[in-house]
């Protein structure tokens, strides 16, 4: 199945205690390069989060967001240090009776000294926190990859429409250099009739030059490969395969040497543009193949 290496994905996740909202969103790159921003209270999750990221994707830079909000009463708790709180005390009389002070020491003024009264939050249930959590990125991921398949499948079609055209090239190539063949055959015995007048011309001798001519401007062999490659292409594309962006780079960039073979064999007008052209279409897919997982 083909899937672009560009999607996005967004799902929210909402509790009685909590609310997790989970946004992704991917473009091409050459490996899978993902980066998290997310709570820290959340960090201790970062390689789950991965691993179950890399169950549906293998290749693309991914970009996740989480946000986190505590919608329940009674998160936080408020602690009271009793050992500091003595402490404070035993200081403070030894101060007093130091200095012979008066003990003004209400409890107002105790609570304000540091550490006695501290908020601290409720411990929470990681198990839970967890479940919660891999719903919303599972829902997340789901509507990424579907995203994935929507624009590789219009890739797909694009790309196929393509090496139709490709083949249309090919065609003409092909249908065309018997022309070319016989025409320099013509232009030979016109040179020799122009040189040599009436003299009787050497047909054995024509004859080879024409063999030699032909053989330097064949390009059978590269059209044929090139066919060849394009239907493995389609093949490659048509298959349930997954992950078959190397695959196909690699294909085109055999499509790209038969191509160049061809133009530089090319001895006429005709063939070198439809060279030209087949170099244009190359590129065109692989440039397309770059967005494909």
């Amino acid at each position: 199945m083909i899937k672009s290496m560009t999607g996005f994905g967004r799902c929210e996740q909402v509790s009685e205690s909590r609310k997790i909202t989970v946004e992704m969103k991917g473009v091409n790159h050459r490996y899978l390069d993902v980066n998290i921003r997310m709570p820290k209270k959340l960090n201790f999750f970062e390689t789950a989060i991965r691993s179950l990221l890399k169950k549906s994707v293998t290749r693309g830079k991914v970009d996740i967001f989480i946000s986190y909000e505590d919608t329940a009463d009674g998160q936080m708790s408020l602690r009271y240090n009793e050992a500091l709180a003595a402490e404070y005390m035993e200081k403070l009389m030894v101060i007093k009776e130091q200095f012979n002070l008066d003990n003004d020491v209400r409890v107002s003024t105790m609570a304000r000294f540091p550490e006695v009264l501290t908020m601290e939050e409720q411990t929470i249930d990681e198990d839970e926190l967890w479940s919660e959590l891999e719903k919303a990125l599972s829902g997340a991921i789901s509507q990424f990859v579907e995203t994935r398949i929507l624009e590789g499948e219009n890739l797909k079609e694009d790309i196929l429409s393509k090496l139709d055209g490709m083949l249309h090239n090919i065609n003409i190539i092909n249908e065309h250099a018997p022309e070319i063949v016989s025409n320099y055959r013509t232009k030979i015995e016109n040179k020799v009739k122009e040189v040599l007048e009436d003299t009787q011309m050497d047909e054995s001798r024509i004859v080879q030059e024409v063999v030699v001519f032909a053989e330097k401007i064949c390009t059978d062999e590269e059209t044929v490969r090139l066919e060849s490659h394009i239907g493995h292409m389609k093949d490659t594309l048509n298959s349930k395969d997954s992950g078959i962006g190397r695959k196909l780079d690699f294909i085109a960039q055999e499509m790209n040497r038969e191509a160049n073979t061809i133009l530089s064999k090319a001895n006429d007008l005709m063939v070198s543009n439809q060279a030209i052209d087949l170099k244009t279409e190359i590129e065109k897919v692989r440039e397309q193949i770059q967005n494909i997982e």
